[in-house]
Order: C-alpha cells, then sequence, then structure tokens
C-alpha cells in the first residue's frame, strides 16, 4: 500500500471524524436519551446510535468494498468479524458515560485496519476541540502538531491511567482493586479520563506515561492504537507479547521499557471473555 493511498484514508477519516463530532458538540450539553446495555454502568444514548450510522455511511460512500465493526452494530447482535479485508472499526462516542454527566473527555473514533494491521487512526475530542491523528509509517499529530511519548522508562517517576471500567462482576473487581493497589504503590501517581482513546492519546503526547485496562473492546483502542505506536509508544498484552485486539485488554506506554515494567508489576492479569 502507498503513502499516498494511506494519507488518502486518513484524510477521509479526519473529515467524517470531524463531521461526526459537530453531532456529539451539538448534543453534548442537551438532555440525553439514555439506555443501558450490560448492565447500570454500561450506556449507550440515541446520539451514539446516530452518530455511528452516520460515520458508517459516509465511509460506504466512498469505500464501498470496505468492511465495518462498530461500537454500538455489535450491541445491536452483529458479531465481530475481523478478516484481512480493509475494516473500518469505529466508537461513535468513547467515553459515553462522559457524554451523559458532561464531562468534555469524549471521542470520536475511526480506525482502519488492512490485513488485521491497523494503518490508520482518528481521535477527535470536540468538546475539547483536539484532532488527534497517526497512519503508519508518516507519525502521530495532534491539531496538527507532531506529538511524541514521553519515553518514561522508571516507573517510580510515572503516571499511570487506569479505568474501573463496566463490569460489575465481584471478582473482577477485586482484581482490578489489587491491581490499582500495586499502581498506585509503585509510581509516581494515577489518573482515569472515563475514556480509553482519551487516557492512550494522552500517553501518545507525553501527558501520562501509560494506560492498562482489562473489559475493553477492539473500538476503544484501535484508532488510538495507531497514534501511540506513531509517537514512539510501545503497546503490548498487559501480561507481554504482542497486543491481541480481540482479547478485550491492553498495556500501552511511553516506552517498551516501560511497558514490560508494568506488565512485570501488574499482580495478576484478568481474562476476559474474547470479541
Amino acid at each position: 500500500m502507498s503513502t499516498a493511498e494511506i494519507q488518502d484514508y486518513l484524510k477521509t477519516a479526519t473529515g467524517v471524524a470531524k463531521e461526526a463530532g459537530e453531532v456529539v458538540r451539538e448534543a453534548f450539553y442537551k438532555e440525553k436519551s439514555l439506555q443501558t446495555k450490560s448492565n447500570y454502568a454500561d450506556l449507550v444514548t440515541e446520539t451514539d446510535q446516530a452518530v455511528e450510522k452516520q460515520i458508517i455511511n459516509s465511509l460506504k460512500e466512498k469505500y464501498p468494498t470496505h468492511k465495518f465493526i462498530g461500537e454500538e452494530s455489535v450491541a445491536d447482535g452483529h458479531k465481530t468479524e475481523w478478516t484481512d479485508d480493509p475494516t473500518w472499526i469505529i466508537d461513535p462516542i468513547d467515553g459515553t458515560t462522559n457524554f451523559v454527566h458532561q464531562i468534555p473527555h469524549t471521542c470520536v473514533c475511526i480506525g482502519l485496519s488492512i490485513k488485521k494491521q491497523m494503518v490508520v487512526g482518528v481521535v477527535y475530542a470536540p468538546i475539547l476541540n483536539e484532532m488527534y491523528t497517526g497512519a503508519k509509517g508518516l507519525g502521530a499529530f495532534c491539531n496538527g502538531e507532531r506529538i511524541s511519548t514521553s519515553q518514561q522508562n522508571d516507573m517510580k517517576q510515572a503516571i499511570i491511567y487506569l479505568e474501573g471500567g463496566s463490569s460489575r462482576e465481584p471478582d473482577v473487581l477485586r482484581r482490578k482493586c489489587n491491581i490499582y493497589h500495586k499502581v498506585v504503590e509503585t509510581t509516581r501517581g494515577t489518573r482515569t479520563l472515563g475514556s480509553a482513546a482519551m487516557n492512550m492519546v494522552n500517553v501518545a503526547k507525553g501527558s501520562g506515561d501509560a494506560y492498562v485496562e482489562y473489559g475493553l473492546h477492539i473500538w476503544d483502542f484501535a484508532a488510538s492504537g495507531v497514534i501511540l505506536l506513531e509517537a514512539g509508544g510501545a503497546m503490548i498484552d498487559p501480561a507481554g507479547g504482542p497486543v491481541d485486539f480481540l482479547s478485550r485488554r491492553v498495556l500501552c506506554a511511553s516506552s517498551q521499557s516501560l511497558a514490560d515494567q508494568l506488565s512485570t508489576t501488574i499482580p495478576e492479569h484478568i481474562e476476559m471473555e474474547r470479541d
């Protein structure tokens, strides 16, 4: 695939994300029509559903043969089918709970994979007016300015992003609390933004040094993963080894050294049902 092709995909995704972001911005301060999915902490709004349809329709118009994986499509019963075909992976609103509670860390995520390799990622936070973009071999940017990770490699000086997630299973919560305790004990501090993609792009631009989460989905971190890697970061499975986008867990860091240290610091890893 040529650089020109990648640039075309990136330009298209950026434009579509901007249009979707306008819908999110328009609805942000208005009353939402709210539903729950797996439990009371797993939310979806009419805006999530409308934005995903808008994104898919826009991309289908230009790329009619491409495939799609979307959060709300899967919630409606469509199976996650990730093949070698060009596939757009979409989270219409990452950080829906933030969106519902008018917390600005919410974003539109659009990623493109070809032969199961992520090649383009766009994360647009419309309330913050931050457009993060990345494409394989072309670097990572925020609002057109190149970004890079902190390259921190000392756990004692690191800020780590952690999330409670939407699972309310007692054993999952117990394990996450154990992880949280150990991370707090061994690092400078922790932060929580309520959005996987926002956590990752903040690591990508050096505002924090690592992020680990269990229970997320491919659409939560596919687009932001491109940006993180192009910014010089590392992304692995929390237990070590290559990241598996369908395993519902990820660890990313400002450097490979910090990723490896964080992986071995975590006292127990959580096995999630695969997508």
